[in-house]
């Protein structure tokens, strides 16, 4: 049965939901498909539910700072832990597709397919519409290596009923330093295998190298420069191979980056061309082969991070230009990231030295902020346009850099003079009242 929408939305994440709620907000007639349970990457299986098991974390690595002050040991109850993170995800499909049907949104659950530029197949139904938008979100990559079937994903690793004593983790990404942090705090031992010279490259590489310090101190191993060859059971578990050496493990997790949810949608048949990041759009999200299509979030080959506050913002842009034609761009340059391993990297603007700017930096760990918590990797890096007087990138590792690093994403984005940032009176004592310092 052939059925007519202005708009159907595949997927149902932070990208897609924010197209579908804000084409039916505006009176139009939205379908949305997910073949997975509604709610997403973030709510479901990613950001989420893994700041709910990080909780825990943050409580026993200040135990482990703080030293004699607390006395006794702290452990976490695995199983329960994740019973009261399931209170957070479980509830989400229901009141995702409750909020889609409330807003006059046509739900469907199966794989969605193109069967023509402007056709949705899904379930023996076809769904044409005016405008498609491409909200699928993202995958593990495909290693394609020998013994590939044996590896855990994220998705998988955060619905464990019990924590292994050895994991092993492929790839020195964000996915891997969280993970690994997590666990090794919760007692089990932690591998982390990546094929470059150095971890998180998006990162700034000093804090890195301080990152990876406080990594090794937490009891991980890291090792740098090694290419993962495959995975075999032997008889004392999973063994991965890799052109230096082999590393055994209980368990072998997937953190060697993700790439688009597309493959399985039958682009050529909706003449929708794509590169290895994503649908091929122009600056305003819009399919470069297909008119009629758009694409947010980690869908698109826009190059903006994979995020989901990037997800919601390129979902805003695109109900912008289907609803009022193409005026609305992107602008990728102020969107804060963050590694929340313990302590936490952060980064946001430039990285790098340009004529005029001046680098202001150092280590942390003796200031009050952190000294009275005990932590002894803290440091940040500035880059200070001298003649401007103004902040164009901000780095920080350490504890309340999650917060800290907002602070300096609203001055780089307004454009607020440093002196501005220096001179206000900020609660005290607090880690933002450090920015004066810092300046």
């Amino acid at each position: 049965m052939t059925q007519e929408f202005d708009v159907v939305v595949i997927g149902t994440g932070a990208a897609g939901s924010t197209v579908a709620l804000g084409c039916a907000q505006a009176g139009r007639r939205v379908a949305i498909v997910d073949k997975r349970p509604f709610g997403g990457t973030c709510a479901l299986r990613g950001c989420d539910p893994k700041k709910v098991l990080v909780g825990p974390e943050e409580i026993v690595h200040r135990r482990h700072d703080i030293g004699n002050v607390l006395q006794g040991a702290l452990a976490v109850d695995w199983p329960q832990l994740m019973r009261f993170k399931r209170t957070f995800t479980d509830p989400v499909p229901g009141e995702r597709e409750a909020s889609y049907r409330d807003a006059g949104i046509t739900c469907f659950h199966g794989e969605a397919r193109f069967s023509d530029p402007s056709t949705i197949a899904v379930n023996g139904d076809a769904l044409r519409a005016t405008n498609i938008v491409l909200g699928a979100g993202s995958r593990p990559v495909t290693l394609g290596i020998p013994g590939e079937a044996y590896i855990t994903t994220s998705e998988q690793f955060l619905n464990l009923d019990a924590l292994p004593r050895r994991i092993v983790f492929i790839g020195g990404g964000y996915i891997s330093f969280e993970f690994a942090h997590l666990v090794a705090r919760y007692g089990a031992d932690a591998t982390i295998l990546h094929r470059g010279a150095r971890a998180l490259p998006q990162f700034d590489a000093d804090l890195v190298s301080r990152l990876v310090d406080a990594s090794r101190d937490a009891g991980i191993t890291i090792e740098l420069n090694s290419q993962v060859r495959g995975v075999e059971r032997t008889a004392d578990g999973l063994t991965v191979q890799t052109d230096r050496a082999s590393f055994t493990g209980d368990m072998v997790v997937h953190g060697a980056g993700r790439v688009p949810e597309i493959d399985d949608l039958d682009l050529e048949r909706g003449n929708v061309q794509r590169s290895k990041r994503g649908v091929t759009v122009n600056a305003f999200l819009q399919s470069t082969s297909n008119p009629n299509v758009y694409a947010a979030g980690d869908s698109a080959d826009s190059g903006g991070p994979p995020l989901t506050p990037v997800g919601s913002f390129t979902g805003e842009i695109v109900v912008a230009n289907m609803l009022h034609g193409n005026h609305r761009e992107a602008d990728f340059s102020t969107i804060p990231s963050l590694v929340f391993s313990n302590p936490v990297l952060a980064a946001v603007g430039v990285d790098d030295v340009g004529d005029g700017v001046e680098i202001k930096g150092g280590d942390m760990s003796s200031w009050y902020s952190y000294r009275r918590i005990g932590e002894r990797y803290a440091a940040y890096k500035l880059f200070v346009h001298k003649a401007e007087d103004r902040v164009l990138g901000a780095h920080f590792l350490g504890p309340g850099t999650e917060e800290l690093i907002n602070v300096f994403t609203l001055a780089i984005r307004h454009r607020i003079p440093a002196a501005q940032l220096r001179d206000m009176i900020y609660a005290y004592p607090t880690y933002t009242s450090d920015i004066a310092y810092m300046l």
